[in-house]
């Protein structure tokens, strides 16, 4: 198959530039729409209780309640002035088609709704529609109503429509400064690595195609499926990191051949076949890790793995057929443009620092390896105390008018509205049942106030505003609000959640339990089930990847070990830092327990992009080995060959992922910034020690599998110029290692 892309691009090469080009006119035709289909959200799991109870309520009883208007009146929410203010502002407010459900203090007279000083009073009202409507109708009321109201008033919004329009805004703030500082540094990196202007472009082109053609299939889906506009922050990560890796690989080679003296037609024959294999399978590996997104309800994650999957595919595509192309047409001036530092005529890759590591590292594998050992297992300790949250008003910045509300909703108010429980029974119920079982909850620890339409109860009791609210009931159906004075998303406040799921329904009705706190439970019970399923789709592919890559099985048992220690580093460290508050002075953030649908992304991320160095290095040692080198030649000369492709590789990568450390939303700083460690880790520090070290102690059970797996191999697997590879030879080692070349013959521990 390699074979027959490079003739392709040898023959035919502007053909398939004016192709490219051709198609990336129309995905970005198409692509441009994107937006227009992609949606907010989507971090619940539609088949929850909580979902289904939230349909049932915005389908019967208009929608819960979503967005508090906190009004502050310096001379008492109960002066005349302030009244007059106030039912004119809930007035105009019943004209916006955008909102239903809208109580105030003012129609009301509850106290609850009133701050203990008498100054704030609340407004609650529903807005209307799925994630993008409800964002449009959301900034429609924040922008028309808030500030100074009528000369009398101060009007801010918060509750979670409020809060998720603050996250949109800021996260796409966010995003534009981080790709401000990115792609300058990239590019300025792209020069220093190549050396050459013309070089350091051509991986722009990948970057380009990639970009555009997710984009384009985003569209596309996003008119099938519910596909979430986070989607396309990682395309534009992943479209460059992955664009640039893949391009660096295939120019590190070409120039190296051209520097060899090979001719340009036999250059791109020799690059196709032994780079683009790589690219082809490290693809597939990094796919393969982000497809597992797929398994999860929540469609922001599934929205993140089509768009991971597509950026990848595109990328290596484009990489395989439009870079050789490239090379044919351009020849020897890709080294146009050279920077003073660059050597002429001097290959790429000069192998001497990181050949001359993986020496010293083998001479003493158990020494040097231990101590990073160490440090990784170190790092991993607090995933011991690790726990999970979703979401809330805390990642916003301080200075965020709805995390301001949050806040003094739990300060100021007794009882937190925006954090209570939402209970819908979705049948008939006898007023006494309803009141009985409104009254068990009201006596729950932690309960505020338990409102129905068979009246409001405190304690264990009826309160003194005992009236039932008669938009709460219908004939075919009841609701019930639960407010709690507990910290939302805390273990109390699930448990809470836990307590009144256990109580059964009155008259044997199925009560569904709904609000911010069901949800969180609900998300980490879903997320949780499918984990097993996608950690064993991860393992098993990579596996069945990386035997076809090499025929060995010790080599994807060997990543996989060598990856885990990786990952669970990262996690541990950003533990440290964003759940446990280390450095949150610095970065600006509040602790809270880490993002589970973030961390879950960052993992399969993380886990795709290590596969992604592990075939860079693995397919040039595994090259040496078949031609011949023993073990130590093999895994030296390889790490010599690729080390700096590797390492400069990730330092692209992580630069861009790097600059969402600058974000002020705080799940994505801990996104940019576990995602960058976790590159740098493994490129730097697993790839420059335990690699040589463990493949220096396996010796020959590098290569090894059963006999039965190396006729399957020669069957199916493939190697450069896509001919089989001949069956494995080795055979259970012998104790004694193979010998490295003589001056390095002895092993000490």
């Amino acid at each position: 198959m390699f074979d027959r892309i490079a003739e392709l691009a040898i023959r035919r090469p502007r053909l398939i530039l004016i192709v490219a080009f051709v198609a990336v006119l129309v995905m970005g035709a198409v692509g441009g729409g994107a937006f227009d289909r992609l949606r907010d959200g989507g971090f619940d799991d539609p088949a929850s209780s909580s979902s289904r109870a939230g349909e049932i309520i915005e389908e019967k009883f208009g929608g819960e309640t979503n967005l508090i208007l906190l009004v502050e009146a310096p001379d008492g929410v109960d002066d005349p002035a302030a009244r007059e203010s106030g039912a004119a502002l809930v007035a105009e407010l019943r004209s916006e088609d955008g909102l239903a459900n809208i109580v105030s203090y003012w129609e009301t007279g509850s106290p609850d709704l009133r701050s203990q000083d008498g100054t704030e009073a609340l407004v609650l009202a529903h807005v209307r529609g799925e994630e993008t409507e409800l964002a449009q109708h959301t900034d429609a009321v924040v922008d028309g109503y808030t500030g100074t109201y009528d000369g009398t008033l101060t009007v801010r919004a918060g509750g979670g429509a409020a809060i998720g329009s603050d996250m949109s805004t800021q996260v796409v703030d966010d995003l534009i400064l981080a790709e401000v500082i990115a792609v300058p540094l990239v590019l300025l990196l792209l020069l220093v690595v190549f050396g050459s202007v013309v070089a350091a472009l051509l991986p722009l082109v990948i970057v380009v195609i990639a970009i555009a053609g997710t984009f384009a299939q985003l569209a596309i889906l996003g008119g099938i499926t519910e596909v979430s506009i986070s989607a396309t922050n990682l395309t534009t990560a992943l479209g460059l990191g992955l664009g640039v890796d893949y391009a660096l690989l295939m120019t590190s080679r070409f120039r190296d051949r051209l520097a060899a003296g090979v001719r340009v037609e036999d250059a791109v024959r020799q690059t196709v076949v032994t780079a683009g294999r790589t690219v082809a399978f490290s693809a597939a590996t990094v796919a393969a890790a982000l497809g597992t997104l797929l398994v999860f309800p929540q469609y922001f994650l599934r929205s993140i793995g089509y768009a991971g999957v597509g950026v990848v595919a595109i990328a290596a595509v484009s990489t395989l057929f439009v870079m050789p192309a490239l090379f044919m047409l351009l020849g020897h001036r890709v080294n146009k443009g050279r920077m003073p530092w660059a050597k002429p005529g001097a290959p790429v890759v000069q192998g001497s620092l990181w050949g001359r590591l993986a020496r010293a590292v083998m001479r003493r594998p158990v020494l040097t390896a231990l101590p990073v050992l160490a440090v990784l297992l170190a790092s991993t300790a607090p995933l011991l105390g690790i726990t999970f949250g979703v979401p809330d008003e805390r990642v916003l910045p301080t200075g965020a008018e709805s995390r301001q509300v949050s806040e003094a909703l739990r300060d100021n108010f007794e009882g937190n509205d925006d954090a209570a429980l939402h209970i819908v029974i979705d049948e008939p119920v006898a007023g006494p049942e309803l009141a009985g079982y409104a009254v068990g909850l009201s006596a729950l620890t932690g309960v505020v106030r338990v409102e129905s339409s068979a009246g409001t109860f405190a304690d264990g009791s009826a309160t003194a505003v005992a009236a039932g609210n008669p938009g709460l009931g219908r004939d075919d159906a009841e609701r019930i609000t639960v407010v709690s004075g507990l910290t939302p998303a805390s273990d109390a406040a699930q448990d809470l959640v836990r307590e009144v799921r256990a109580i059964a329904g009155p008259g044997g009705s199925q009560p569904l339990v709904g609000g911010s706190d069901a949800a969180l439970i609900d998300s980490k019970d879903s997320i949780g089930d499918r984990i097993p399923l996608a950690l064993g789709l991860i393992a098993g592919t990579t596996f069945v990847l990386l035997f076809l890559f090499t025929g060995s099985i010790v080599q994807p048992l060997r990543a996989l070990v060598l990856n885990m220690l990786t990952l669970g580093a990262t996690l541990g460290v950003m533990t440290w830092i964003f759940q446990e508050g280390n450095l949150s002075g610095p970065l600006g953030f509040t602790p809270q327990p880490m993002e589970l649908a973030m961390t879950v992304l960052m993992f399969c991320i993380a886990f795709g992009l290590s596969m992604d160095y592990e075939v860079f290095i693995t397919s040039r040692i595994k090259e040496l080995h078949d031609e011949g080198a023993d073990n130590g030649t093999a895994v030296a000369d390889g790490l010599g060959h690729t080390g700096r492709i590797v390492t400069a590789a990730a330092v692209l990568l992580a630069v861009s992922f790097f600059a969402f450390g600058t974000a002020q939303i705080s799940f994505m700083q801990m996104f940019g910034l576990g995602s960058g460690l976790a590159i740098l880790l493994d490129a730097v520090v697993v790839r420059g020690v335990l690699v040589p070290a463990s493949m220096r102690l396996l010796g020959r059970w590098n290569w090894y599998a059963p006999a039965v797996l190396r006729k399957v191999h020669a069957r199916i697997g493939l190697r450069e110029g896509g001919t089989a590879p001949q069956p494995a030879t080795v055979q259970p080692p012998s104790p004694a290692h193979p010998p490295l070349p003589r001056r390095e013959d002895t092993t000490r521990v």
